[in-house]
């Protein structure tokens, strides 16, 4: 070994990184430890393989045997090679095995210290391992600060665990006993982090419900959660001083209430202890970590259960998708009883080693621009908050308040929760701009409770995308058509980015067929941070699961309808009539009932409904109540009762109260109200105006929504019409095509006959087919074509799109299948091995042989093709070839396959397909760097004409 290398293991890992940076150029690696796995967390092909030995023989002057390529899982592996190698008996002299050992031993020691230059506990499997991995690499680093009116407090890592220690001796004191619930009532506050962490400490299992607006609402506040603690079986709360006498009129509701209490007593209860350790039980992965409940003020309260793996893993899929690192600084003014600001924020920032700035809602509530300033003063870089946040801004800030601000840090600015707003997070853009606030760091968003918290999100530093189409073609069809920018009618929705690494979504119809590009449908999701259901509620679990995943896994649904287009999720509507208001859900039943209560209303005739405010950009409250009276001031009287309640129910009045005459609020036959039906009226101002006409309007809905179904009915028996015609054409096509080619002499007939074949197929289908740029092709000289792969009718296609033979090169696994194995030979076929690294180097040098000898090739550098749109990075295989052969690459864009038919979808759909083929592009050299240029050039051309994101490395 060179003697200058004094670290063997860094300098191992630099050679590790570097390679890792060249292929996946552009974007933030992993942490790379010594235990990193080669395939998953570097991404590593074969090639790339064997990129690195050479590269390790150079640097580390050592010669490594075939077999370490072989077997290598890890950089640790290498190491213990690269020692044994360096190691080695020499002709004269022996080396002691001892010797190598005490370097393997030596070498294993220094993964501490590489690993502290790492920012996250990669291999921790619950939030605790996440607390203690922090707590032992840098116990004096500042994690919280907590921002108050005057002053700012600090908490390390170190003083989360002390706190949340003492936290939990007190809990212990007090007979909590692992797998039980406590519920945490407590403001933004370090009592609230103390308490997260010491209930887990001890086992328990924290339930964050929201505290009390106001005191002289506290009785009436805690009684709506006994419905939330029931279903919980909490049997301990922690709250307030201010609340804990009041609170104890919940245990004569909550059978399983014992104890309430507050930090101060649990901590005042430790300290009389005899001993300050506490019995810290074992906790794994999947246990219940927490209860997150979707509603406050619901009297059928639905509690997510997530667990440890659940939350890591949505943590884990974030930060990747945000690039997030420790030199991150996260500023958040959300509830830490909200997902999004408990999950999404401080665990987060928990995780990744960044700063976690945090104060009252409270205190963004009342003077807004405190969020922005916060930001400023300490560098921040991320944060988040529903878009009545973004639109308080603009509304409620003075200009004069912001002088001197400076935005320029803030690289993503999450926008989520609630429906988000063209308009809002234009205006907020364009305003903000002037203070440093890039465009590009505006984040529309897509998340859910039952995913933990982050569904989706829009790569870094692209900015928002608001998609314009046709409103009419829209309400009739469901289908988003893209409408001119000088377009009138229109609907606008905002791109809330795509699936977090790892998860996946469907949209589907009202029959569970998954739809195709730009149809509207219910949005249904799985993943890792998917929750396994609702806690003791087995009736809404079993609606919460719909179908299984191909693999494994269960689609949930998401209760969302949404269109896909580009890979980008957009969001329309809720299926449900749940009303956003600053993060909170609001059930409208609860407000109906107190407001059909009120003497002079008509019970069972209120409906409560969320309306877009067009000047605002927000959902306004809307109670919209039948009543016999006419009298100006009896009208003036219930209007203000109805405010009152309201008020004291949700804390909050509502937006508007329309009191309107008997038969004006709409319902189904069996009496349901139907809200959905009753806010069109109200948007469209017809109200006014509803007298003795209200059977006619009714009737005119009705038939409104009658028609809809009718069109969906009738396009999905269509659908599954047009589906079995394709598989019959393919049924009668495909045997016949199989026996001509395999009888033909030679593979160019073969080939001729498959793409007659395959052009029939395209025109007895009904499938639009074009193909753009074949004179693109090389006439006399071999060349390597890359396309993308994303459904199975991409080798039908391209054999449909170029007019002369190509061999394409197909895994080896297909040889080992007779029927496919015979087609695919009497064409050109060439097999290559994908997982023995020994194989594939054989085949490599085989396919080297065929282009020199003056044969093309066609690849799918991919590898193979998902369900879910995306490209995906192209493995080093054809490139390397391209530059070792000295022949251009040829990259070919396949568009509209995924759509007509996806990976794990059956039923084939009506689309367009077109095939671009781009100009040749020449290798500069015949070494990696010249292969790597080949990759990433013919992947950019292949991006601009796909129609669907770039997906990061796995």
């Amino acid at each position: 070994m060179n003697t200058s290398v004094n670290d063997p293991a860094q300098a191992l890992l630099d050679i590790v990184h570097g390679l890792a940076a060249e292929l996946h150029s552009g974007k933030r690696g992993k942490t790379i430890t010594l235990d990193s796995s080669l395939t998953d967390d570097v991404g590593l092909d074969s090639l790339a393989r064997v990129e690195l030995l050479l590269r390790i023989g150079h640097a580390l002057n050592v010669s490594l045997s075939e077999q370490v390529l072989l077997s290598a899982e890890t950089p640790r592996d290498l190491l213990r090679a690269v020692l044994a190698a360096s190691a080695a008996p020499q002709p004269a002299v022996t080396t002691p095995k001892s010797a190598i050992v005490t370097q393997i031993k030596a070498a294993s020691s220094l993964t501490q210290g590489v690993e502290e230059a790492g920012d996250t506990p990669e291999h921790a499997t619950t939030l605790l391992e996440m607390l203690d991995w922090h707590v032992q690499k840098h116990p004096t680093r500042i994690l919280i600060i907590l921002s108050g009116e005057t002053a700012e407090e600090e908490i390390s890592y170190q003083d989360l665990y002390e706190g949340a220690a003492s936290v939990a001796a007190g809990l212990q004191q007090q007979d909590l006993q692992p797998g039980e619930t406590v519920a945490i009532m407590l403001p933004t506050s370090l009592d609230y982090f103390y308490s997260f962490y010491g209930v887990l400490l001890v086992g328990g299992v924290p339930v964050p419900i929201y505290p009390p607006a106001r005191l002289s609402q506290l009785e009436e506040h805690l009684r709506r959660h006994a419905g939330i603690l029931n279903n919980a079986q909490a049997t301990m709360l922690i709250t307030v001083v201010e609340a804990r006498t009041a609170a104890r009129l919940l245990k004569t509701q909550v059978a399983t209430l014992r104890t309430i209490t507050t930090v101060a007593e649990l901590v005042s209860s430790r300290q009389k202890l005899a001993t300050e350790q506490f019995i810290r039980p074992e906790v794994k992965a999947q246990d219940i970590a927490l209860l997150q409940y979707t509603s406050g003020s619901t009297g059928n309260p639905k509690g997510v259960v997530l667990t440890h793996t659940n939350l890591l893993a949505n943590i884990r899929a974030m930060g990747q998708a945000v690039e997030a690192d420790s030199s991150d600084v996260f500023v958040s003014w959300l509830p830490l009883y909200h997902d999004m600001g408990l999950i999404g924020a401080w665990l987060s920032s928990l995780y990744y080693g960044m700063r976690f700035v945090v104060m009252s809602p409270l205190t963004f509530l009342l003077r807004p621009e405190r969020w922005l300033w916060a930001i400023h003063r300490h560098g921040g870089t991320l944060s988040a908050g529903p878009n009545f946040a973004y639109e308080l801004c603009l509304r409620k800030i003075e200009d004069s308040a912001l002088e001197g601000l400076d935005l320029h840090t803030w690289r993503m600015a999450f926008n989520g929760a609630e429906p988000i707003s063209p308009d809002t997070i234009t205006r907020f853009g364009a305003r903000f701009a002037r203070y440093g606030l890039r465009r590009e760091a505006i984040a529309p968003v897509y998340g859910l409770a039952e995913c933990s918290v982050g569904l989706a999100f829009p790569p870094p530093g692209r900015g928002p995308i608001i998609d314009q189409i046709k409103r009419d073609a829209f309400v009739r069809t469901g289908r988003a058509i893209p409408a001119a920018q000088d377009a009138q009618d229109i609907l606008r929705f905002v791109a809330c980015g795509q699936p977090l690494p790892g998860h996946q979504v469907r949209i589907v119809d009202a029959f569970g067929s998954e739809v195709g590009e730009r149809e509207e449908g219910r949005l249904e999701f799985c993943g890792p941070s998917a929750t396994s259901g609702y806690f003791r509620n087995p009736e809404q679990t079993r609606l919460l699961f719909h179908a299984a995943v191909p693999g494994g896994g269960e689609w949930l649904d998401s209760g969302d309808l949404a269109y896909m287009a580009g890979g980008d999720i957009y969001l329309t509507s809720r299926i449900k009539d749940i009303i956003i208001r600053a993060g909170r859900n609001i059930y409208p039943a609860e407000l109906e009932e107190v407001v059909g209560n009120i003497p002079g209303m008509r019970k069972g005739c209120v409906a409560v409904f969320a309306s877009t405010d067009p000047a605002a950009g927000t959902e306004r409250m809307v109670v919209l109540a039948e009543t016999r009276e006419t009298q100006s001031d009896t009208l003036n009287s219930l209007r203000e009762q109805i405010i009152a309640r309201s008020i004291s129910l949700l804390g909050e009045p509502p937006d508007d109260v329309m009191l309107v005459p008997p038969q004006t609020v709409l319902k189904t036959s069996s009496g349901k109200i139907r809200r959905a039906a009753s806010r069109e009226l109200y948007e469209q101002g017809a109200l006014a105006t509803q007298q003795r006409a209200v059977w006619w309007q009714f009737v005119r809905l009705t038939w409104a929504g009658v028609l809809p179904q009718l069109r969906r009915t009738l396009r999905a028996a269509a659908a599954i019409l047009y589906a079995s015609y394709a598989w019959l054409l393919f049924l009668i096509l495909a045997p016949l095509t199989w026996l001509m080619v395999v009888m033909l002499p030679r593979p160019a007939w073969g080939w001729t006959v498959s793409r007659v074949m395959a052009r029939l197929l395209v025109t007895l289908t009904g499938t639009p087919f074009v193909v753009h740029g074949l004179d693109n092709l090389p006439k006399n000289t071999p060349c390597v074509l890359v396309a993308n792969h994303s459904s199975y009718l991409d080798g039908i296609m391209m054999v449909a799109a170029l007019s002369r033979q190509f061999g394409f090169v197909a895994k080896r696994e297909l040889k080992d299948q007779m029927i496919p194995r015979l087609y695919l030979q009497h064409i050109g076929t060439e097999f290559v091995e994908r997982y023995s690294v020994e194989q594939s180097m054989a085949d490599v040098k085989c396919l080297l042989h065929i282009l020199r000898s003056g044969q093309s090739l066609v690849f799918f550098p991919e590898g193979t093709f998902h369900r879910m749109s995306g490209l995906q990075p192209f493995r080093m295989g054809a490139f390397v070839l391209a530059a070792q052969a000295g022949v251009p690459v040829v990259p070919i864009t396949i568009h509209g396959t995924r759509s007509i038919l996806r990976s794990g979808q059956w039923l084939p759909r009506r689309g367009a397909i077109s095939i671009t083929i781009g100009a040749p592009i020449a290798p500069q050299g015949d070494d990696w760097s010249a292969a790597l240029k080949l990759r990433d050039a013919a992947h950019l051309e292949i991006l601009k004409h796909c129609g669907e994101p770039a997906l990061p490395a796995a």
